[in-house]
C-alpha cells in the first residue's frame, strides 16, 4: 500500500428525531491490480463484521446504495455496523479518466483487492451486499476468503460466464447500441425503460453524462468477460456463508438469480424475489429491502430486538422452504403470512420469499 489518501466527510442528508449526521472517511489504496477508493461510515463495532458493499456497472457506492442506506428504517441497521463502500476503480466521484489502453482489472482482480482494503482498516470479517457486477465480485471474494465472509446480500447475481449466443447477442447489441444504452438495458427493464420514469430519467442522464464513460466502459467489459463461478450444490464450489438472492420480478437478471438459487445450498440460502421493483429493487423498493436485510441479520444472530414492521405488514408474503434430506431426497414447505400476523416468521434458512406489496 504505497499510496494512501484520506479525507473525512459529513455528508448533508435528512436527519430522523435524534440522529446526528454521518461523518464518512474516504480512502485510496494500492493494491497489486491499482488503487482502489472506498469510504467508512461509522466505527467498529465489538465481535460485529463489516456491511461491506459493492456496486454494479455504471454506479457509484452513491448512486447505488445511497436510496437504500439512507432509507429510515436503514438507520436501526447502520447504527449496529460500520459499513464499507468500495468505488470500483476509476468509478468514484472525480476519477480521472485512464489512459488510452489501460488494462482495467477483471472482476477476480477486483475481487482480489478486497484483502487490502481489510488489511488497511484492520477488519477481519464482513457482511457483503453486492448488486450485478458487485455481486460477482464479493462472490468471487467468498469462494476464494469463505472464513472473512459471515454472509452476504447478493442483488442481481449472474454467476455464469456469457456463452456463445449471449456473446453473439450482445455483439450484434453492440452494433446498434450505445454504451449508455446497454448498461440501462443491463440494470433496468424493459419495461422500465420504456416508461421512462423520473428514476429512469435521473439514471440514464447521469450514464451519458458521466465524465468518466470511458472508465464505466472498462468495467462493462470486465463484467462481459467474467469467468464462471462454477457453483455446485452439495459440491465443493459453493458459498459457505449464509445468502440472500435478490432479484425484482421480471428484472433482466431474473432468470440468471434463479438459476444461481437452484445451485446454492438451500439450508444456508434465501431467495427474495420483489414485486414491483424493476431492475434496482435497493433503488425502487428501500423499505422492503431494508426489511429483508434485517430479517437475513436477525438469522444471522445479530438485530435480534429488532422489530420487522414493514414487510411484515405487506399484502402478501409467501415463503418457500426447501432442504436437501440425504442428497436423493428433498421436501419442500410453502408457507403463506398474512398482513395481519405482525411478525415475519422464524425458521432455518434455506427459503424462498415472495414480497408483493
Amino acid at each position: 500500500m504505497a499510496e494512501l489518501q484520506e479525507v473525512q466527510i459529513t455528508e448533508e442528508k435528512p436527519l430522523l428525531p435524534g440522529q446526528t449526521p454521518e461523518t464518512a472517511k474516504t480512502h485510496s489504496v494500492e493494491t497489486p491490480y491499482g488503487s482502489v477508493t472506498f469510504t467508512v461510515y461509522g466505527t467498529p463495532k465489538p465481535k460485529r463484521p463489516a456491511i461491506f458493499t459493492y456496486h454494479d456497472v455504471g454506479l457509484n457506492y452513491k448512486s447505488c446504495f445511497q436510496p437504500l442506506f439512507r432509507f429510515g428504517d436503514m438507520q436501526e441497521i447502520i447504527q449496529n455496523f460500520v459499513r464499507v463502500h468500495v468505488d470500483a476503480p476509476g468509478m468514484e466521484e472525480g476519477a480521472p479518466v485512464f489512459p488510452l489502453g489501460y488494462q482495467y482489472p477483471s472482476l477476480d482482480q477486483l475481487a482480489d483487492m478486497i484483502p487490502c482494503i481489510l488489511q488497511y482498516l484492520n477488519f477481519s470479517t464482513i457482511i457483503g451486499v453486492g448488486v450485478g457486477a458487485g455481486a460477482y465480485v464479493l462472490s468471487r471474494y467468498a469462494l476464494n476468503h469463505p472464513d472473512t465472509v459471515e454472509g452476504l446480500v447478493l442483488i442481481n447475481i449472474d454467476p455464469n460466464a456469457k456463452g456463445w449466443m449471449d456473446w453473439a447477442a450482445h455483439k450484434l447489441t453492440g452494433l446498434t447500441s450505445s454504451i449508455p444504452d446497454m448498461i440501462l438495458g443491463h440494470l433496468f427493464s424493459q419495461e422500465e425503460l420504456s416508461g421512462n420514469s423520473e428514476l429512469i430519467q435521473k439514471y440514464r442522464s447521469i450514464i451519458q453524462h458521466a465524465p468518466n464513460l470511458e472508465n464505466i466502459e472498462l468495467y462493462w467489459n470486465s463484467y462481459n468477460n467474467r469467468r464462471d463461478l462454477n457453483f455446485e450444490r452439495g459440491g465443493e464450489t459453493t458459498l459457505k456463508c449464509p445468502v440472500m438472492l435478490v432479484v425484482g420480478d421480471q428484472a433482466p437478471h431474473e432468470d440468471a438469480v434463479v438459476e444461481c438459487n437452484s445451485k446454492l445450498d438451500p439450508t444456508q440460502t434465501s431467495f427474495l424475489k420483489m414485486a414491483d421493483s424493476g431492475g434496482q429493487p435497493q433503488l425502487t423498493q428501500p423499505g422492503k429491502l431494508t426489511e429483508a436485510f434485517k430479517y437475513f441479520l436477525q438469522g444471522m444472530g445479530y438485530m435480534a430486538s429488532s422489530c420487522m414492521t414493514r414487510l411484515s405488514r405487506s399484502r402478501t408474503a409467501s415463503l418457500t422452504s426447501a432442504a436437501s434430506i440425504d442428497g436423493s431426497r428433498s421436501r419442500s414447505r410453502t408457507l403463506s403470512q398474512s398482513s395481519e400476523s405482525g411478525t415475519l416468521p422464524s425458521g432455518p434458512p434455506g427459503h424462498t420469499m415472495e414480497v408483493s406489496c
